[in-house]
């Protein structure tokens, strides 16, 4: 029996995430043209594919450090470019999208900040940070649904809801990680 870092399907995982990447094109074009059912059909797909490979990735022992860089990145990378592209339509506004973005920039210079100061970068998303992306996938979904006609909910609601879980999850990243840099720097 081969153990899970041999299996030859260990990088299947990472594979899902790439996908994911690859389907952000597609996305912001359908976005783009206003074909809301298949942009959602894709965006189902998306999502999908996210639960699959952390799915992957826990039960068979397939965790890697680019397999959660790449997770996180195909999660950021779609949220952000539907967020612009439905801002730039005037379907979402124009501040709920610097508040998603701004949250996501002030994290990545973080992280870099940890990486030229300190050394190697180990995401930990807080459920906090969990709870922020869900928020933001149900906020455009609403959108979406909304635009393809199904008024169940109104998005705006949810937009106020990402908007104060964008804060929070900040804030929330900004006092952990600075507590942790202090106690690494104090130990070297």
């Amino acid at each position: 029996m081969q153990s899970a870092s041999q299996s030859p399907w260990r990088h299947l995982p990472n594979a899902v995430s790439l996908l994911r990447i690859v389907l952000i094109l597609p996305i912001a074009w359908l976005l783009l043209q206003r074909a809301w059912l298949p942009a959602l059909g894709l965006i189902a797909v998306a999502g999908a594919s996210d639960g699959l490979d952390g799915f992957l990735a826990r039960h068979y022992g397939w965790r890697s450090r680019v397999g959660g860089l790449l997770d996180a990145v195909a999660d950021k990378l779609l949220l952000v470019t539907c967020f612009v592209i439905l801002a730039w339509l005037r379907i979402s506004p124009a501040w709920l999208t610097w508040v998603v973005c701004g949250r996501d920039a002030m994290i990545a210079a973080g992280a870099l900040l940890w990486r030229v100061m300190i050394g190697p970068v180990q995401p930990q998303p807080s459920m906090l940070s969990k709870m922020c992306t869900v928020a933001q996938i149900v906020y455009l979904l609403a959108a979406l649904f909304v635009q393809a006609g199904w008024n169940f909910v109104s998005p705006m609601t949810l937009g106020w809801v990402v908007a104060v879980l964008c804060v929070a999850s900040w804030l929330d990243y900004a006092v952990r990680w600075s507590g942790r840099a202090r106690r690494a720097r104090c130990t070297r």
